[in-house]
């Protein structure tokens, strides 16, 4: 660590310097007494106290600080060093109620600046032990309707039935259909008072910009297509469903991203991106452990990011045959039609074409329909006709030119990139409890902001 540029520390809207203490190593110690965070004991002395509350009592002066039975133990440390050492170096009393207890940590002292030194070392090792705690809760928009989960079995038993055969896709691979739904963000929510917190934070939301963005109705948003989460295809841990509004907007995306915001803010999660990445889980190579198991969009330091994971391979879940081109028609070679032969597929979703200044028309990728061929008529491939709006004289696929004026165009099947699970109405915000189900087998909720 460079000396001159400590690490800065921000908690509570303070900002901390990090300071590594150095000491003899002990083979056996526990993980409760890494990175313990330590000032000089007149470091804090000057500092302003508006960010907590210390009493002056008889004998001195005293601060409380309200901290989760799971987290007493961080202050204690192996065989009561962690408790002993900063009482030693502020010249304070720490008491901490017993296990199992909820309560606060006392601070007792006679000088008002060791008090305040204390407080502020327990803050920061405390946070610095919460953000390796595996996350408790997490706000969610449950994908459960029935269409969905039908759509989700029907996508599973494709998969298994043409990709079985590629290194890693196996049926434990997949998400549990009653507990689809899209991630916004994770907590670590460790008694009661947090959870009630949390959920009063959601109420407040809703009444500060929910409402607005939304009008008091539920979202209509489309779940299409699939993406993995890393950069190589061959070797992909989660792969995921994406959604998107049904009228176009925005809405989903800002409300997801002012929930996180505030509860950030507030402390009671982490940052990790500056937009939520909005998706809904289908495979995950953690479940081939833990069917229980639950996604996180980063891995938390800590002993579960030892675990390995047998990654799968998903070329061919997500791969365009013909290498993903599109191709002029063969043996074609007539006027630009308006209208094109388009095979009738389970997964078919809306041919959308833009016509663009130059005469040339834009198929949106993320449109595309899985499966469009052009041939004759009753030429036996149970088509239907699929209007495009004029001028329809060629094809710019992903923002690509195809010097093919003049002649239709077959888009070659695509296996499951484009695979359409189906329309949602989002009425609702759930906070979720990771650990636990309610009787429909998703998870059960500890609050939820309602849209209508």
């Amino acid at each position: 660590m460079d000396v001159l540029r400590p690490t800065l520390i921000q908690i509570g809207g303070r900002v901390y310097r990090k300071n590594l203490v150095q000491e003899p190593a002990h083979p056996q110690e526990e993980e409760e007494d890494e990175g313990f965070y330590a000032a000089g004991p007149g470091d804090c002395a000057d500092e302003p106290c508006d960010a907590f509350v210390v009493e002056e009592t008889e004998k001195g002066f005293q601060c409380r600080v309200e901290v989760p039975s799971p987290l007493y133990k961080y202050v204690i440390g192996k065989k009561g060093e962690t408790k002993k050492r900063l009482e030693t170096e502020t010249r304070t009393s720490i008491s901490i109620p017993k296990p199992g207890v909820e309560g606060e940590i006392v601070i007792t002292g006679q000088q008002r600046g060791g008090v305040i030194s204390a407080r502020t070392r327990i803050d920061v090792l405390l946070d610095s032990f919460r953000k390796k705690q595996p996350f408790t809760h997490f706000l969610s928009f449950a994908l459960t309707q029935p269409e969905v989960q039908e759509k989700f079995l029907q996508f599973k038993e494709e998969v298994l039935e043409k990709c079985s055969k590629d290194h890693g896709v196996s049926s434990s691979l997949f998400q549990n259909p009653a507990k689809l739904h899209l991630t916004l963000g994770t907590l670590v929510l460790l008694n009661e008072q947090e959870i009630r917190k949390a959920c009063e934070l959601l109420q407040r939301c809703k009444e500060d910009f929910v409402d607005q963005i939304t009008g008091g109705r539920p979202l209509a948003v489309e779940v299409v297509g699939v993406e993995y989460m890393n950069d190589d295809p061959a070797m992909t841990d989660v792969l995921y469903a994406k959604v998107r509004m049904k009228d176009g907007s925005d809405r989903l995306q800002a409300v997801a991203d002012q929930l996180v915001e505030r509860f950030v803010a507030s402390g009671l999660m982490l940052k990790e991106w500056d937009r939520v990445k909005l998706h809904a889980t289908v495979m995950n190579t953690l479940f081939r452990r833990d069917p229980g198991a639950e996604e996180r969009s980063s891995t938390a330091p800590g002993k579960a990011a030892l675990k390995e994971r047998e990654a799968f391979n998903a070329r061919n879940i997500l791969k365009t045959q013909e290498g993903g081109k599109i191709q002029p028609s063969s043996g074609l070679n007539a006027p630009s039609p308006k209208t094109w032969r388009a095979r009738k597929a389970s997964t078919m979703l809306p041919l959308l074409a833009t016509p663009l200044e130059d005469g040339k028309t834009v198929l949106e990728p993320d449109r595309f329909p899985t499966e469009v061929a052009t041939g004759a008529a009753g030429d036996g491939l149970g088509a239907r006709n699929v209007s495009l709006p004029s001028p329809a004289r060629s094809v710019r696929p992903h923002g690509l030119p195809v010097p093919a004026a003049g002649r239709p165009l077959a888009l070659i099947n695509a296996l499951f990139e484009h695979f359409y699970f189906g329309e949602v109405q989002l009425d609702a915000v759930r906070l979720s409890q990771r650990f636990s189900t309610d009787a429909s087998g998703y998870y059960a909720t500890s609050g939820q902001l309602n849209f209508c």
